[in-house]
């Protein structure tokens, strides 16, 4: 299928962008890599009046490191992070989490600002900002504004962006040289979004005890869901195997994952309890290594 007829634009500037987006409103959508959001337009599962490309804002691309944060601009390719050494040295869940998105071909075009702001519940990187308690910059014609991860995801594909607003640049804690990472998640075949998954994220003291958590699944609810529980039973343990496994039952426990063809609901959260613990087991010996 084709695309319903569309009025293209390709501003060069930030403000050339907003002030389309406040002319056009909720008639307008912008194009990063493109997807997610072309194949949707060409299956005319949505349809724009008027589509605004940001390939040529040549301001919304790059990767910089200061004051202890990573800022990934919006426009920047996940090709780009996947292969920027400094950048998984920072941040190392985005090195871990990136090659696992899509295929090759995928990372070239599609965007780290793309997939936050396409706010798919089974992305990688929505549950990456989540964990790491990035901080999103969302411009509009009034100016910026920064959106903490755990209030900008509002529902399956909706954030808290205005209509007249876009994701330019998301801001990544670096965290301390005691920490530990990891990404598990399972997939029909590989380059298939997950059915579910979890992203792990912890500092020990030097008693090898857990200082700071963060824990966030994929797949598991209209949103990436952070495991707040979970997190607080972790700060202030060494936990042993067993109790590695109360921690993966705990992080489920609130979670509302949906059936689908793929999986049941009880399918998700049990996979979703063993991911926890082989998370959080790979993170841990990274963090005390």
């Amino acid at each position: 299928m084709k695309p319903a007829p569309f009025e293209y634009h390709a501003p060069e500037s930030l403000s050339d962008v907003t002030a389309l987006l406040a002319e056009h409103g909720d008639e307008a959508k912008v194009l990063a890599g493109g997807q997610s959001l072309v194949p949707m337009l060409a299956l005319r599962l949505t349809r724009f009046e008027h589509i605004v490309d940001l390939n040529r804002v040549d301001d919304l691309r790059g990767v910089s490191r200061a004051n202890g944060t990573l800022t990934v601009k919006a426009m920047t390719t996940q090709r780009t992070v996947e292969h920027d050494a400094d950048a998984g040295a920072a941040v190392p869940l985005l090195a871990q989490a990136i090659p696992l998105i899509g295929h090759f071909q995928i990372r070239n075009r599609g965007t780290v600002g793309g997939s936050i702001a396409h706010a798919d519940p089974a992305s990688e990187l929505p549950a990456v900002a989540l964990a790491l308690d990035a901080e999103l910059e969302v411009a509009g014609p009034g100016g910026t504004r920064t959106v903490p991860a755990s209030e900008f995801f509002v529902g399956t594909w909706t954030t808290t962006i205005g209509e007249d607003e876009i994701l330019v640049a998301v801001h990544f804690p670096v965290w301390s040289d005691g920490a530990g990472f990891a990404v598990e998640e399972v997939a029909r075949r590989s380059g298939d979004f997950a059915l579910t998954g979890v992203v792990a994220a912890v500092e020990v003291d030097g008693s090898g005890s857990v200082s700071r958590a963060g824990l966030s699944f994929l797949g598991m609810g209209p949103t990436p869901v952070r495991a707040r529980q979970a997190e607080q039973a972790l700060v202030g343990t060494a936990p042993t195997a067993a109790e590695l496994e109360e921690i993966g039952r705990l992080a489920v426990a609130d979670t509302e994952p949906t059936a689908d063809v793929h999986a049941s609901a009880e399918y998700r959260k049990h996979v979703g309890a063993h991911l926890v613990v082989r998370a959080l087991d790979r993170a841990l010996g990274a963090a005390r290594g």
